[in-house]
C-alpha cells in the first residue's frame, strides 16, 4: 500500500489596508507573535511597505527614537497596527481613498533582515 500524506500548502501573507490601520492575516501574524512594538517603512519606487518586528528588548533600547515606534496588537488569527497618518501617505502614494474600502495585498517574509515586505502592486 502506498500511502501519500495530504500535507496543506502553506497559507499566503495577507496584508489588508483600511481607513485608520494595516491589519495582517494569520500567516503574517505568525512572525509578529513576540513583537513589543515595530517599525513601519516604505520603499516609495519599488511599491513596498515595510514592517519591522521588535521584542521587547529593541523597543526599550535608546537607539531607536520613540515617534519611530509603532504599537501592535497581536490576536490568535490576526494581528493591527493603527496610524492613520501612515495610512494617509499610502493613500497618497497609490492615489487610493481607503475610506472608501479596504485594500489587500499579497506580503512576504524576508528572514535575513526579519522584515514584512508588502507589495502594493500585487493587489488581492
Amino acid at each position: 500500500m502506498e500511502i501519500t500524506w495530504f500535507n496543506e500548502k502553506p497559507k499566503d501573507c495577507i496584508v489588508t489596508i483600511a481607513a485608520g490601520n494595516i491589519t495582517l492575516n494569520k500567516a503574517a501574524t505568525n512572525f509578529f507573535e513576540s513583537a513589543y512594538s515595530v517599525l513601519l517603512g516604505m520603499e516609495r519606487n519599488q511599491r513596498l511597505i515595510v514592517i519591522k518586528p521588535l521584542s521587547k528588548a529593541e523597543a526599550i533600547r535608546h537607539d531607536i527614537p520613540e515617534s519611530n515606534k509603532y504599537k501592535i496588537t497581536v490576536r490568535s488569527s490576526y494581528s493591527r497596527v493603527t496610524n492613520k497618518a501612515f495610512i494617509e501617505e499610502i493613500s497618497q502614494l497609490l492615489g487610493i481613498d481607503f475610506n472608501q474600502e479596504p485594500k489587500k495585498y499579497k506580503a512576504s517574509w524576508q528572514s535575513k533582515d526579519q522584515l514584512l515586505m508588502v507589495d502594493l502592486k500585487e493587489e488581492i
